[in-house]
């Protein structure tokens, strides 16, 4: 029979081998490209944080990055990918807010769930714009309110569609001020500001750099951005609390999760090296062209992040009786 000395320095071996072979793993990883999973086409907030980060990351970690779009069905076809994707680090979801912290409150059945998802990375976020047609009799967020409350009904507002950002948001707004508008749903901003700009719909809640020339030319009016601070491409329009709404903010948020169960030494080998691919220079002024504001968070915040906006969202959904269809 072992002595207690012996199976001690045993399991104190043991230890340190599983310590070796984590270390030999991050070394190691990655040994091939790298697929950056995005949930929507071409284009927009999500898809420029994928490209803002894909080059940097590819020089700093010695791989090439993938950026494999696949949007459809509110961001659950690529969520569902991710999820059943081997976690072994080289297949990673670029995560849209509104779609991690919303749709499990606007979909009974989905291929994926929160839990099926570790964080990685928080890699930037963007504020929201309130913007509304120049026909619109308000110049500011007070006289938009106080013409709401006079013409419940009115104006109608759009969306990128049901259950998304600008949906929700929108009606965050409304419950917040006691008004009334008319939802009007796209598939996707594009559309949606056509609209907007042709006046067939008043108002659109969206991030700026989708509007900054519109609001420039004068084809739109801003009335305020749904953030703590202003917006550098748009430094003239209030925050909401300057405007007189303090309490209202709403921002977009995107991150890098991988599926549950990648390493821990692997998940830390890149979010050090996502942080490193975020400080650089070069990436800071391909974002602030972009409008998008780089904001790194670590697993464990970015986790706090989730729970914190998942439990906000289901309650306003509930509150608005929003549903996805």
């Amino acid at each position: 029979m072992k002595s207690r000395r012996s199976i001690l320095r045993g399991l104190a071996a043991t230890a340190a081998l599983a310590a070796l072979a984590g270390t030999a793993s991050a070394q190691a990883f990655p040994t091939k490209p790298i697929t950056l999973v995005v949930p929507n086409p071409p284009g927009g907030l999500v898809d420029g944080s994928a490209r803002l980060l894909g080059d940097p990351l590819s020089r700093l970690i010695g791989q090439s990055v993938v950026i494999d779009n696949r949007g459809g069905a509110s961001g659950n076809v690529a969520y569902g990918n991710v999820a059943r994707a081997a976690p072994d680090g080289y297949t990673l979801l670029v995560s849209y807010s509104a779609y991690h912290v919303g749709n499990p409150s606007l979909f009974p059945r989905m291929p994926w769930a929160q839990k099926d998802l570790a964080p990685v990375a928080l890699i930037t976020a963007a504020t929201n714009l309130i913007a509304v047609h120049p026909s619109v009799p308000a110049n500011n967020l007070k006289e938009f309110v106080a013409f709401l409350k006079k013409n419940p009904g009115k104006l109608s507002y759009a969306s990128q569609g049901n259950g998304s950002l600008s949906h929700v948001g929108t009606e965050m707004f409304k419950m917040q001020t006691g008004t009334s508008m008319v939802h009007i749903p796209y598939r996707g901003s594009g559309a949606a500001i056509a609209d907007v700009l042709s006046g067939q719909v008043q108002v659109f809640m969206t991030t700026p750099p989708s509007v900054m020339g519109h609001i420039q030319a004068g084809k739109l009016k801003a009335l305020a951005v749904t953030s703590k601070a202003r917006h550098p491409g748009v430094p003239q329009v209030p925050t909401t609390s300057e405007a007189g709404m303090p309490g209202f903010e709403l921002e977009a948020w995107v991150g890098i999760f991988a599926p549950a169960g990648t390493p821990p030494d692997v998940i830390n080998k890149l979010t050090t090296t996502i942080q490193q691919a975020l400080e650089l220079p070069e990436t800071k002024t391909r974002a602030t062209a972009a409008g998008i504001e780089l904001r790194y968070l670590p697993p464990a915040q970015l986790q706090a992040l989730v729970d914190r906006e998942t439990a906000f969202w289901a309650k306003t959904i509930s509150a608005a009786k929003i549903t996805a269809d």
